[in-house]
């Protein structure tokens, strides 16, 4: 088998490497796959890139094959789809996603990987992480049919969770974001936008994206009385102040965090990690996700995009990342 690869690296807060990488023979239980594309969560991952995962934080921010440790060296990242080339025969040739970092080829085990479905298209399919975290959250949240709801951030996740909440029936929903143009992902996803001030209040569920202070403290005003914002945004190592005083206990409003860390407990009993990223790659099916793709270069110009991204020189909600031998090079 071809042994050789090369994998990106944090080599310290804001640089970026490639570097090579000598695959070991893959075990009977194990898969070697290589990379068709893979996705940057640019909230997270650019906080990565910064160096702003608080040192209380490095164990629990750890991805599930990162190497190396935080602020750096670290190699990170998880959200890669790519052909298995060797390992069981039932899945030769078949299009996977792993929650690997980017790298151009990498050996896994088998259950480390998931099948994606022939109706959703690989370019797609890097989207799996964050709409796993949305049905998470979704899990966490429990809205009900004809519920007032807001998502306040039309960043990736926030995004992802607002086109899932289109397909309850009777919600009353919008999508709240201060950059308008966001409206045209809101429209291409068929949600209602609104700026902040615009956004409707009296909601029964609001749940918060942004990752500011400002978003989640609209999030709190537009609450109706007994209401819930469920909390997705990781703010690292800055600190949040909340108008806690007020009308919130008057109100009884509640703010409750979720994290894809951990299957919500609200999920059915027995919902497993792997059952919830099989349901995410489902519903990818749906080609109105594509809107959450918002620009797409090749492997080897990452150390040059990542600083960009981060800077939010590219705007971006996911940015797909192309490698040799797909598509256009």
């Amino acid at each position: 088998m071809n042994r050789s690869a090369r994998a990106f690296w944090l080599r310290s807060p804001g640089h970026g490497e490639l570097r090579d990488v000598t695959l070991a023979e893959p075990a009977e239980d194990e898969v070697l796959v290589r990379a068709l594309y893979s996705g940057v969560s640019r909230g997270t991952e650019t906080l990565v890139f910064r160096g702003g995962v608080p040192e209380s934080q490095h164990a629990a921010m750890r991805a599930p094959f990162q190497e190396g440790d935080f602020p750096g060296p670290v190699k990170y990242g998880y959200l890669n789809v790519g052909v298995v080339e060797q390992g069981p025969a039932a899945l030769i040739g078949r299009t996977v996603f792993c929650l690997y970092p980017h790298q151009s080829r990498y050996v896994v085990p088998v259950s480390a990987v998931t099948a994606v479905p022939e109706r959703v298209p690989a370019e797609r399919a890097v989207l799996a992480g964050t709409v796993e975290t949305a049905v998470n959250a979704l899990w966490d949240a429990a809205p009900l049919a004809g519920d007032r709801i807001a998502v306040v951030g039309g960043g990736m996740i926030g995004c992802a969770v607002a086109a899932l909440l289109a397909r309850f029936p009777g919600v009353r929903l919008q999508l709240v974001d201060a950059d308008p143009d966001r409206a045209k992902t809101a429209e291409a996803l068929g949600v209602d936008f609104a700026a902040p001030a615009d956004a409707l209040g009296d909601c029964d569920l609001v749940v918060h994206a942004s990752a500011t202070e400002a978003g989640l403290t609209r999030a709190l005003q537009l609450l109706a009385p007994e209401g819930t914002v469920v909390e997705l945004s990781w703010y690292g190592d800055r600190s949040v102040t909340l108008p806690l005083g007020e009308a919130f206990h008057s109100r009884r409003l509640t703010v409750r965090s979720s994290q894809v860390g951990t299957v919500s407990p609200a999920a059915r009993p027995g919902r497993t990690y792997a059952d919830r990223m099989a349901l995410a790659l489902d519903l990818l099916a749906d080609p109105a996700l594509d809107a959450l793709i918002t620009g797409e270069s090749a492997f080897e110009e990452l150390p040059h995009v990542m600083p960009r991204l981060a800077s939010g020189e590219i705007p971006a909600l996911c940015h797909r990342v192309r490698y040799p031998g797909t598509g256009l090079t």
